[in-house]
């Protein structure tokens, strides 16, 4: 990913194109693309789950499919879980106990997600702010749905966290403060103008 956006940068650069206009394009785009992604790490089974979810599901949801709610991840192509009974050949594996599914919960909430920043692409006229929006919202998706999701903890100087929340709050942190640095810089230019 980083080699990625280093080479899409260093494309857009020869070409003439703004990096921050460029960012400001992608952010709703990125969005959609993790969505998609998600989709196929919910359809797949890869392991991107959540943890034990044998609650009974909320009668606030109850028009919903139970998998919405808890899932144990039939056919999984990790083959995680146990024996599926009958099943014969590869991924005939399911979890023993029913899980959030995390994938679905971020690809649901990354869809909605793309589609507030899609309405909000024109009304916004400082360049980068839209890139530095997406940051935080990403960032705040992400380290939520860590709640609820299996990883491994990490333990440092008293604290207990993951490795994607740690990430999740540099990234929304990166957002803010371009958010406060781009309105700040576009305040002065325009009382600079006006003065």
């Amino acid at each position: 990913l980083i080699l990625a956006t280093l080479g899409v940068i260093v494309y857009i650069r020869k070409h003439n194109i703004r990096v921050i206009h460029f960012a400001d394009a992608m952010a709703p785009t990125m969005l959609f693309a993790y969505a998609a992604g998600r989709i196929g790490c919910h359809i797949s089974g890869d392991g991107d789950w959540g943890i034990v979810n044998t609650a009974a599901k909320p009668s606030w949801i109850s028009f919903l499919p139970d998998w919405v709610w808890s899932f144990k991840f039939p056919h999984n192509v990790i083959s995680d879980g146990v024996p599926i009974p009958g099943c014969v050949g590869r991924h005939c594996m399911e979890l023993p106990l029913p899980v959030y599914p995390t994938s679905l919960y971020e690809a649901i909430i990354a869809i909605t997600l793309f589609f507030v920043l899609w309405a909000m692409r024109k009304s916004i006229k400082i360049p980068g702010l839209l890139f530095a929006i997406y940051l935080m919202m990403n960032g705040l998706e992400r380290f939520f749905i860590e709640k609820i999701r299996i990883n491994n903890i990490i333990q440092f100087a008293g604290f207990e966290f993951t490795q994607a929340e740690l990430i999740a709050s540099i990234i929304f942190l990166l957002g803010l403060t371009g958010f406060v640095y781009l309105i700040l810089k576009n305040n002065q230019k325009n009382g600079s103008i006006a003065a």
